[in-house]
């Protein structure tokens, strides 16, 4: 279990990419604009285990002071950790769902009220 992915939720995805750019000094990224979401990449996931970070500009995903949304890699487990969520007392927000080529996810609270993901590549 590691984490592979980090989702920064923005409300203005420009602004917020120039502001990671001037921070972190990094150069322009490009922007996917799904129409229901746009998101652009600003560290990708790497063989030596460093997590990727995106920036996500989507209907209903807020940002907040109480933190990121953080994909947590199961492999070949997440089918059957997803279904000891609710076993557990937490909760499946969404279930299993493809994202094409980059693998699945779902999405659950943890019996604090955390939201987080569990990912698989396949």
């Amino acid at each position: 279990m590691h984490a592979v992915w980090i989702e920064i939720p923005v409300k203005d995805l420009d602004r917020a990419m120039a502001f990671y750019q001037a921070v972190f000094q990094s150069e322009p990224t490009e922007v996917f604009d799904e129409g229901v979401r746009r998101t652009t990449t600003l560290a990708n996931t790497t063989e030596g285990g460093r997590a990727g970070i995106s920036l996500n500009q989507t209907a209903n995903f807020a940002p907040s002071d109480k933190g990121v949304f953080v994909y947590i890699d199961l492999g070949d487990k997440l089918s059957a950790a997803l279904e000891r969520v609710t076993a557990a007392g937490g909760t499946v927000v969404e279930e299993k769902t493809s994202m094409g080529d980059a693998g699945n996810y779902a999405s659950i609270k943890d019996t604090e009220g955390n939201l987080l993901a569990l990912y698989s590549a396949t």
